[in-house]
Order: structure tokens, then C-alpha cells, then sequence
């Protein structure tokens, strides 16, 4: 059950491990678009943990990696043909974002430096935590820049006009998230 936890400030994967950068800057442009790529992102890293766990010691070690992204390409395959099918215009949203998640750092990392080595339970909860992690990171991010940018929330208009337009471009971003990485710390520093 500790792995639950540790993906939501001690070991976010966003906010204190900064992996997953480029996901994180394009695909929150908006809290929907944060929440659709966090929650695609944990089923797979969910769904990835526990196969790999329950093979890992049947894959030689010279084919290690390369049988990691073959799992974790499966489950994105999932993702990505429920996606098109259920919430298409999501899906546009995101567009090339979802078949990358194959080769983001974060899925594979949580293969190789935990589910490999653990039990299928704790990979499951490991997955789990980080992966509502990165969600719960990619929707504050989008939200933000979404309130700021656009003067809406999930997609519900609340101030005429329009925002500040640069929260919504790329240079948004990076200041949005550089903000909440200096919260992140100064709330780990005061745990310390």
C-alpha cells in the first residue's frame, strides 16, 4: 500500500522526478485533455506493471527491454483503439500523444525499476499510484492553463473574452509548470 502513495508528491513523476515533460507541456492545454492523457497513461502503466511482474522472470535479461515496450505498446494499442471508439473528440484532442505513451519514460521506467523486481499486488498499486500521479498532475496543470488562457474550467466558459492568451501556447506551460514544481518543493521541504 506505501506504493500507492509515494506517486502523489514524494515521488510524482511530473512535479518531483520531471519525466514525461513533453506529454505534460502539449497534451494540457485544457483540465479535459490533462485528465483523458493522466487516465490513459495509469491504464497503461496499471495494465503493464502486472504482466510484466507476472513474466519477468521468464524474459532473458539481453531482451529485457525491448519485451517491456512490447507489452506496454499492447496496452496502449487498448487505450488508444477505446479512445478512437468512446471519446473521439478527446481523442483528436490528443491526437499523437496517446501512441507515444509507448516510449514515455515514465511506463518504462516503473517497468524496469519496480515491476520487474516486485509482486504483481504491489506493481498493481505501484501503477496505480503513479499513474493518478501523473493524472492528478496533468489536470491541475491543464487546469490552470485552462482558467488562465481560455477563463474556463473543464470546458465551462466563466469570464467573458478571452484569457491570457500565452497560458494556452507552449510558453504557458513552462511557466505553469515551473510554478508548481516550486510549490511541490516548498510543500516536500516543509514535510522534511
Amino acid at each position: 500500500m506505501k506504493n500507492f502513495t509515494k506517486g502523489f508528491i514524494r515521488e510524482n513523476p511530473i512535479l518531483v522526478l520531471i519525466l514525461g515533460t513533453c506529454p505534460t507541456l502539449a497534451t494540457t492545454s485544457s483540465g479535459i485533455n490533462g485528465l483523458g492523457m493522466g487516465l490513459a497513461t495509469t491504464f497503461v502503466l496499471i495494465g503493464s506493471n502486472v504482466v510484466i511482474s507476472m513474466i519477468s522472470n521468464l524474459i532473458p535479461s539481453k531482451v529485457r527491454i525491448p519485451a517491456y515496450v512490447v507489452v506496454i505498446a499492447t496496452f496502449v494499442t487498448i487505450v488508444d483503439l477505446l479512445m478512437q471508439a468512446y471519446t473521439p473528440a478527446l481523442y483528436d484532442q490528443l491526437g499523437i500523444f496517446i501512441p507515444l505513451i509507448v516510449v514515455n519514460c515514465i511506463v518504462l521506467g516503473r517497468a524496469e525499476a519496480f515491476a520487474n523486481k516486485n509482486s504483481v499486488l504491489s506493481s498493481f498499486f505501484d501503477g496505480f499510484g503513479m499513474g493518478l500521479g501523473f493524472a492528478m498532475a496533468l489536470l491541475i496543470l491543464g487546469t490552470i492553463r485552462e482558467v488562465l488562457g481560455n477563463g474556463s474550467i473543464l470546458g465551462h466558459k466563466f469570464i467573458e473574452g478571452d484569457g491570457i492568451l500565452v497560458f494556452i501556447l507552449a510558453p504557458g506551460a513552462f511557466i505553469a509548470l515551473g510554478f508548481l514544481i516550486a510549490i511541490v518543493n516548498r510543500i516536500k521541504a516543509k514535510m522534511n
